[in-house]
């Protein structure tokens, strides 16, 4: 099944506190001061998207393939320098987002400092479909963006992960005013939560593992969205 849609750009930020600190204490090291400061993204690739139903390709080059469950809000109203409390109005709606990463290789790269690259770039799964932010209005929690929708991870029937995006520290309103400084958001942008806490494999692990593997299904599901399943593919 196809995506509900190609982004024509696809940030993916870094909000929830339980996930960074995990992540951050699997390396030995404090969350950095800036984190609290403003909220980070990172740009992945928009020409590898994957719908519901599709299979993940396994890179030759990883032994470390995980997933990570968020949510991502779809732009609908083109803006620049958007307040975080006017933002709701440039929100089309919301999607499951599965930022697929190979973990050794992420690893590697983010000691030169410049980010994921290989890392990230090989897939990212959309869907199933885009609920308006008008549909999900009786549950939102009075932060801009922010809705309380229960998210949870299975890997072949198993549950693994269980959030909620409520407990998001940087709210979608403030992303969405922090990427639109000096920057046009367009129709069709999409822009990732980041891994809500205990989200993947790395933060269940404590990094080491056990990783996916070929033919592993995995289900991302939002409440109010519905069920983004994937397989993973053979090894390239």
């Amino acid at each position: 099944m196809l995506p509900p849609l190609l982004p024509t750009t696809l940030r993916d930020a870094y909000a929830f506190e339980q996930h960074v600190k995990t992540a951050n204490q699997n390396r030995g090291r404090d969350v950095p001061e800036e984190w609290y400061d403003f909220p980070v993204f990172y740009y992945t690739n928009p020409h590898s998207i994957f719908g519901p139903g599709d299979v993940i390709p396994y890179p030759a080059y990883t032994s470390a393939l995980d997933y990570e469950l968020e949510i991502a809000v779809v732009i609908g109203r083109a803006g620049m320098n958007i307040k975080a409390e006017e933002a709701e109005e440039h929100i089309f709606g919301y999607t499951i987002f599965n930022d697929w990463s190979a973990r050794d290789v992420q690893r590697a790269e983010m000691k030169v400092g410049l980010g994921p690259a290989k890392g990230k770039d090989f897939a990212s799964s959309l869907g199933p479909l885009i609920v308006t932010r008008e549909a999900l209005a009786p549950r939102a929690v009075g932060r801009a963006g922010v809705y309380e929708l229960e998210m949870r991870a299975r890997v072949n029937g198993v549950e693994m992960s269980k959030g909620n995006l409520k407990d998001i520290f940087w709210s979608f309103g403030e992303i969405i005013a922090r990427a639109s400084q000096s920057t046009l958001l367009l129709p069709g942008d999409v822009i990732g939560s980041g891994t809500v806490g205990t989200g993947c494999l790395l933060e269940l692990t404590k990094a080491n593992g056990p990783w996916l593997n070929a033919g592993d299904v995995v289900e991302l599901e939002v409440e109010e969205i519905g069920i983004l399943r994937n397989t993973i593919g053979e090894k390239e």
